[in-house]
């Protein structure tokens, strides 16, 4: 193989190594419904570089966000705002959440926004972040993007400082 060939193909295995480099730390994920909604836009192109000590990493869906790894918080806007429900609501700073800690006994558990369309979630493991930086880190966030539908948290014990339980 003359030089100038061997020189081509260097070049052009060296151009693919950053791009499957990359590709390797995608973190695969679904869209939600609403994933187009402008103001999901707004929200993922501010989202933080860390939560909790996790570094931000790749998603290979529109609207979503992941942090960790393994990715231990996976965020998805774009969901139809939640009715009502039996979950816990809790309030923090001037987001109500919906906790599902159907999976605590995995050390996981799922935040929705309540009463924001669109909605926001934000799956979490809670060995390794906290559901206050968590809220912290989105929050401002959510409020400025996320519209306010009128529903509220209503039960005066429903209304916390943080989310979690």
């Amino acid at each position: 193989m003359p030089r100038s060939s061997r020189s081509l193909a260097l070049l052009a295995v060296l151009a693919l190594v950053p791009g499957l480099a990359a590709c390797s730390t995608t973190v695969a994920m679904e869209p939600a419904k609403l994933a187009n909604d402008p103001a999901c836009a707004s929200v993922i192109s501010r989202l933080p570089s860390s939560i909790s000590g996790q570094e931000r990493r790749w998603t290979d869906a529109q609207a979503t966000g992941a942090w960790g790894n393994p990715a231990s918080i996976l965020m998805t806007c774009g969901l139809e705002p939640p009715a009502p429900s039996t979950l816990p609501c809790r309030s923090f700073d001037g987001v109500d959440w919906l906790v599902d800690e159907s999976q605590a006994a995995d050390n996981r558990y799922t935040l929705t926004t309540f009463g924001r369309s669109p909605a926001l979630q934000v799956y979490l493991d809670f060995d390794n972040a906290s559901s206050g930086d968590v809220a912290q880190a989105l929050g401002p966030l959510i409020r400025e993007y996320l519209q306010p539908t009128g529903s509220v948290c209503t039960a005066a014990s429903d209304t916390t400082a943080s989310p979690t339980p």
